[in-house]
């Protein structure tokens, strides 16, 4: 119960008030007082016959010239009026305490993290957004700043704003922070922002599964050298990102990273788009692209397709970095380290001859193999879900959240276009859907594309990881006939602890 008390301003009224309330024997909860002449209570509820004894008691005291009952203490409604105010923003916010801990957190903030609000709420902002509260404090002053994050896989500008409230000398005292985080994407980020901190590009790869976590702890210490990287595998599997990813960490991170796409680059003008082209009497001389990146990184995306007269000035290029412009005579030197990628197999290239060997070896001095989606199964949900988050805040909408069926259903796919497939999938399905959930049959996946066929693709590796490859593709199409460990198992004639083992072993099945 909560009273309003309009009074005249004059000395005792609030102890005669109190005086009224121990008379009753009712609890006082909190007591307000405003400088107009407002005096709010706060007690426990009562009976209707002792409220009605109250009132009339309150309405005899001098100077009182009305009481009612009202919902809220303003402190209460201010709080809630805030609180409401602060749920209703579409970006995750947080409000930080003097010792860096989180005090409160909004709907978006849950959503992002993944996390519900009793997790949140108490944990040091540190550890949830890798912000250093503390040095903030005691080297910065406690000044308004921005910083670029990546959390999830996707970028966000984070707004960090010192909160001040004045104490009773009329001083500016901090009270507290806010953290605003505002999505981000790349193209609309500035070049600037770009150069992201920490892992240096890699925070936006996404994944759990072994393979993946070798990989990028593979691709990780490769960065950091300067020597040649062949990049491989199949179409859709996110060989460009890699490559990015790499000379973000590196020492080259300052100087230009220029692409190369030796598929669409025709032979005639390839060699001046890669070396420029000398001065002459009505042309001025033009940069090529490794001139351009002296001091960076270039980018060969499917050097397999090089023609034969390029790859001889590559070689070259590769062994002193060393090269002429078309047209002239004078020999120029540049500093760049040349990362390549190709879906081809160059030793098979190589036999063919339609790759040169020398240039193969120059190339493949550190290599990493980006393995296909179907061979890590347990990275197509947190991609999916990557996804969906990217889709979501570019259509302004609300992201559909991934039921248990449609998860097991994306798992047990093959993939044949990998992530780019995966991707352009679930846009489709994104521009679809109608309500908050994405289900199997909002999705619609080829069904031809699921068998997992044995070809010259992917008979790499060892008799037992070729077998086992094998083995993952007759359980994943025949999971989906026979939707449980026990009709699978009289299905292949086995006992139901090995077929569900072998389930388990290859991530088949309900996340």
């Amino acid at each position: 119960m909560r009273l309003q008390v309009n009074c005249e301003d004059r000395l005792g009224i609030a102890r005669e008030l109190l005086d009224i309330l121990t008379s009753q024997q009712i609890d006082l909860r909190g007591i307000e007082i405003d400088r107009v002449g407002i005096i709010y209570l706060n007690c426990p509820e009562i009976e209707f016959e002792q409220f009605s004894h109250l009132m009339s008691q309150i309405r005899q005291l001098d100077g009182v010239t009305d009481v009612r009952k009202i919902q809220f203490m303003p402190s209460e409604r201010e709080h809630k009026e805030l609180k409401a105010l602060l749920e209703a923003l579409p970006d995750p916010f947080f409000s930080i305490n003097l010792q860096g801990k989180i005090d409160l957190a909004n709907d978006a903030a849950e959503m992002l993290l993944s996390k519900q609000r009793g997790d949140i709420v108490g944990e040091n902002v540190q550890t949830l957004l890798g912000f250093n509260f503390h040095r903030w404090l005691e080297k910065e002053q406690a000044a308004k700043r921005s910083e670029m994050v990546v959390i999830a896989g996707l970028d966000y500008m984070m707004e960090i704003m010192p909160v001040y409230v004045t104490d009773e000398s009329e001083q500016s005292v901090l009270a507290s922070a806010m953290i605003l985080l505002k999505s981000l994407s790349e193209a609309k980020m500035p070049v600037a922002m770009r150069q992201i901190s920490g892992d240096n590009g890699f925070e936006h790869f996404v994944g759990q599964s072994s393979r993946f976590k070798h990989l990028l702890a593979q691709a990780k210490k490769l960065a950091l050298l300067d020597a040649p990287l062949l990049i491989q595998g199949e179409t859709g599997t996110g060989k460009e990102m890699l490559a990015r990813a790499c000379h973000q960490r590196s020492m080259r991170r300052e100087k230009p990273f220029l692409l190369v796409n030796c598929v669409s680059m025709p032979d005639n003008a390839a060699e001046t788009e890669l070396f420029g082209m000398a001065s002459s009497a009505t042309e001025p001389g033009k940069k090529g692209i490794f001139e351009q990146a002296d001091g960076g990184t270039v980018f060969l995306y499917e050097v397999g397709e090089m023609s034969a007269h390029l790859q001889i000035k590559l070689l070259r290029f590769l062994q002193d970095g060393t090269f002429r412009r078309v047209g002239e005579e004078r020999e120029m030197k540049v500093d760049v380290r040349v990362i390549c990628s190709t879906q081809k197999k160059l030793p098979d290239l190589v036999a063919a001859g339609a790759f040169r060997e020398d240039l193969y070896y120059r190339l493949n001095v550190l290599a990493l193999v980006v393995p296909p989606l179907r061979e890590r199964p347990a990275d197509i949900v947190p991609l999916a879900d990557l996804f969906l988050s990217q889709f979501a805040q570019e259509m302004q909408q609300a992201k559909p959240q991934i039921t248990d069926d449609l998860a097991s259903y994306l798992s047990q796919y093959a993939w044949p276009g990998n992530i780019r497939q995966l991707r352009n999938i679930l846009f489709r399905a994104m521009t679809q859907i109608e309500g908050s959930m994405l289900k199997v049959e909002d999705v619609q996946l080829p069904e031809n594309e699921s068998m997992t066929l044995i070809n010259e693709e992917n008979l790499d590796g060892s008799l037992d990881e070729i077998m086992k490859r094998y083995e993952s593709g007759i359980l994943t199409n025949l999971y989906r006939s026979y939707p449980s460990t026990r009709k699978l198992a009289k299905r292949l004639g086995v006992s139901h602890t090995a077929v569900a083992n072998k389930l388990r072993e290859y991530g088949i099945g309900k996340q």
